[in-house]
């Protein structure tokens, strides 16, 4: 199979199901946006050297392609291949999120994002989430999508917030405070 196909030439691209869309539309902006984070993810990967952590972000990897699945699949599409987000998938979220905070202290202040390599990447990863949901969000008020997606990808923001400050932790790095400049 050859990568390039030309049949998005003009602009348009096919969602599962075979409707054809503007590729500057809400939806491809919004699974577009989960692929970019993925490929952040891949970046934290690459600069970690903890097998615990890799371990996670590759299964988080594994459900963004589910997530961008479910974004690219309309309502109604008869596409038996297609998983979609379920409660399930937020419940391990939220239990991977408390597990990784038992290993840290309670957060007092704001901290800046950054530390070592993982953690910086992790930091971006969350930005990068918060514009997927935020897309997401928006796409819902204009079309019919399974709105468990829009709660992932809020929980999957915390969890990467909590994984950026374990990665900070394990690698020895510590937090750097928010300081308000105060014009003193």
């Amino acid at each position: 199979m050859k990568i390039y196909t030309r049949t998005g030439d003009e602009g348009e691209t096919s969602l599962f199901g075979g409707k054809r869309v503007p590729k500057g539309s809400l939806r491809i902006r919004a699974y577009g946006t989960v692929d970019e984070l993925n490929a952040v993810i891949g970046m934290a990967i690459a600069s970690s050297d903890n097998e615990k952590l890799i371990a996670v972000l590759q299964r988080l990897q594994g459900e963004l392609f589910m997530v961008g699945a479910d974004l690219a699949t309309p309502h109604g599409v008869k596409e038996t291949k297609t998983v979609r987000v379920q409660r399930l998938h937020i419940t391990r979220l939220e239990q991977e999120i408390d597990l990784h905070e038992e290993e840290l202290e309670p957060l007092k202040y704001f901290i800046l994002p950054g530390g070592a390599p993982d953690a910086a990447a992790l930091h971006f990863a969350r930005t990068v989430c918060r514009r997927a949901e935020r897309t997401t969000f928006e796409l819902s008020r204009q079309e019919d999508i399974n709105n468990l997606v829009i709660v992932y990808l809020n929980r999957l923001s915390d969890l990467l917030f909590v994984l950026a400050r374990i990665a900070n932790k394990r690698s020895g790095r510590r937090e750097i405070p928010w300081q308000p400049d105060r014009g003193t």
